[in-house]
């Protein structure tokens, strides 16, 4: 794999992710494919963790895991310090991990859901 996030196969990519998660014990673990609501990313990965600790910790992990084994380094990583909501932007795949409270707050699967979907499509139909 590369250094450039984009030439990184975006499976491969994800699986790496999931896998890591997975080992941190990340709870109710979703990958929404967003490819049509929005030109920003491909896929989101929303993950919880018990506590500000937890979610810092799957933050480090997820971070380091895919600088050592894809061999690319992250566009951006915010919230990492107050541990309430880590956001990390590897380019095709932006990871949210969360403490649950703020998870059901923020409610990015209603976000990003099909119903937005369609409204989306509907507005990219229509003329100028």
């Amino acid at each position: 794999m590369n250094e450039e996030p984009d030439q990184v196969d975006i499976d491969d990519l994800k699986r790496l992710v999931l896998q890591i998660l997975e080992d941190m014990k990340a709870q109710n673990v979703k990958t929404l494919d967003v490819r049509q609501l929005t030109d920003v990313t491909d896929l989101m990965i929303i993950a919880s963790g018990t506590s500000d600790r937890h979610v810092k910790s799957m933050a480090t992990r997820v971070r380091d895991g895919v600088r050592e084994t894809a061999r690319i380094r992250p566009i951006g990583v915010e919230g990492e310090s107050e541990g309430d909501w880590v956001l990390i932007d590897l380019g095709d795949i932006v990871v949210h991990l969360m403490r649950p409270e703020t998870r059901e707050y923020y409610d990015l699967e209603r976000l990003w859901n099909r119903e937005v979907e369609e409204l989306v499509r509907l507005n990219r139909e229509q003329p100028d």
